[in-house]
Parts: structure tokens; C-alpha cells; sequence
């Protein structure tokens, strides 16, 4: 339904806007297309694996189409409005993130009531939660768009990349959860690992969105490394027998390492490249 409307709006472009006719025109005929294909999708019954191939032309689809109708002509849009609502999508996708949290800390509950394992769990979760939103809104995308708007599809499409992570942490919280009602068969360092993989992933991805824009800087560069170093060291320990809970709080401080950084250092250097972005 929501389709159907957003063509109505592109062909209501087309027809107002002879400038901006023929970049309406594609949106309207890719998006179209891409909503058929979606349709016919629920109707053809094969098998998990072909229709996850199916899927592989259509998410093209759904991609390039934006691309190619840029080239044609640009439409106008507000950097700080497009970074607002990306932003908006990371904090909806936080909260797969607060759902394992619960996940792992009813597990607990479960098990042995409210203790201090249950508020280690709880505190992990919570703190990773904010960790990982802060570290996003420190970079300063809205500017940074503003001064490369250029390179807006490379930034926009990295954070199909960020949201699945986010998606993925909380999937790993759950597993954690599984783990500590014995009910999992994996190993503590494939439980701590679901965790901590996405995470990583998470953090590199918003040092290359950052770097993508603005440029590489060291010091971001540095400290997503100490970060990573963190979460390896989070694994390690659960190898070593310390307790899953505990091990998912020493993952907690991943982030916190990049956002002492920043506010102590690094928002220096940040400042300094928005200036040079803003010279330039």
C-alpha cells in the first residue's frame, strides 16, 4: 500500500517538474517493478534457499534504482533531515538489542531469581544498548553530508550493514539467553561470539561510514581497534571459564572505550575535519 502511494507521488513529480520528469520516471518504474516481483513472491511456492534467490534480483532492483535515477538529475534533500531519519531506523533497531537484553535477563530470573548475576546480565545489556547508541550519534553525519552529498548512496546503503548487526546483537543476546537456561548445545565461545561478532561489525561499519565522509582519521581508527581488542578479550575469558554474565559486561566496555576517546580527544580532530569540509 505504501508502494502504490510513493509511485502516485513520483508520477505526480513527473508531471510537475520537467526538470526533474525523467529521475521521477525511473524511481516510479523501478519501484513498481520491484513491488511486482515482491507480489508474485507470495504466491510461488518453492523451497527456503530458492526463494532467497529470488529475492538476490529484486534487492538489486530496489538498490540501483535511486542510483540511476540520480544521474539523470538530482533531487533536492536536507542532509541533517536524511542523517535524522537514518538515525531514528538505528534507534528502532537498538531495541532488537533491549529485546535480548530481557531475553537473557528472564533467562536468569528463570533460573535463580533476582542476584547478582541477574544484575550483571541486566547491566550488561542496558550498557551495551546505550554504548553502542552513543557511538553513533557522535559521529556527526548530518554536517558531513552536507559538504559530500555525493557520496550519500555509499553512506545510506552501508547502513543496511548497521542495522543488521543491531539486528544480529540482539539475536546473540538471546542466544546468551538460551545459554544460561542450558537449554543451548553450543559452546560458551560460540554463545559470547554471537555477541561479540556483530558488535565488531557494528563499530567498523560506522568508522567506515565516518571515514567515507569525512575521511580516515587515525584516531577513529585506533580506537574502533581497541575496541575490537575489548570484545576479543570478552571471548577469551568465557574460554577460560569466566561466567557468561560477566563476560557480556567486559563486552559492554567496547564501546565505552571509543566514546571516552572522543569525548576526552577525539572531538577535536573531528571538529578540525568538519572545519577543513567546511573550507574546502
Amino acid at each position: 500500500v505504501m508502494r502504490v502511494g510513493l509511485v502516485g507521488q513520483w508520477l505526480r513529480v513527473a508531471k510537475q517538474n520537467e526538470t526533474l520528469r525523467r529521475t521521477a520516471l525511473t524511481y516510479a518504474g523501478f519501484v513498481s517493478i520491484a513491488q511486482l516481483g515482491w507480489i508474485t513472491l507470495i504466491f510461488v511456492d518453492v523451497p527456503v534457499w530458492e526463494t532467497f534467490l529470488l529475492t538476490v534480483p529484486l534487492i538489486v532492483l530496489e538498490l540501483l534504482g535511486p542510483v540511476l535515477g540520480e544521474r539523470t538529475a538530482r533531487t533536492p534533500w536536507h542532509p541533517h533531515h536524511i542523517a535524522e531519519r537514518y538515525s531514528l531506523l538505528t534507534i528502532i533497531a537498538l531495541g532488537e538489542v533491549i529485546v535480548g537484553t530481557v531475553a537473557s535477563l528472564g533467562a536468569v530470573v528463570d533460573l535463580q531469581g533476582w542476584d547478582v548475576t541477574a544484575a550483571v546480565t541486566g547491566l550488561a545489556g542496558v550498557g551495551l544498548t546505550f554504548g553502542l547508541w552513543w557511538v553513533y550519534f557522535q559521529y556527526p553525519f548530518g554536517d558531513a553530508l552536507h559538504h559530500h552529498r555525493s557520496r550519500s548512496f555509499g553512506w545510506g546503503y552501508g547502513h543496511i550493514v548497521v542495522f543488521a548487526a543491531l539486528a544480529a546483537v540482539g539475536a546473540g543476546l538471546h542466544v546468551a539467553g538460551y545459554h544460561l537456561e542450558h537449554e543451548s548445545h553450543v559452546s560458551t565461545m560460540t554463545v559470547l561470539a554471537t555477541v561479540a561478532i556483530p558488535v565488531a561489525v557494528y563499530l567498523v561499519a560506522l568508522a567506515a561510514l565516518y571515514s567515507r565522509l569525512v575521511g580516515v582519521d587515525l584516531g577513529v581508527a585506533g580506537t574502533t581497534v581497541a575496541a575490537l581488542v575489548v570484545l576479543g578479550a570478552a571471548v577469551t575469558a568465557g574460554a577460560l571459564g569466566v561466567p557468561v554474565p560477566v563476560c557480556l559486561l567486559i563486552m559492554a566496555a567496547a564501546p565505552v572505550v571509543i566514546v571516552v576517546a572522543d569525548e576526552t580527544v577525539l572531538w577535536k580532530r573531528r571538529e578540525a575535519a568538519l572545519a577543513r569540509l567546511r573550507a574546502s
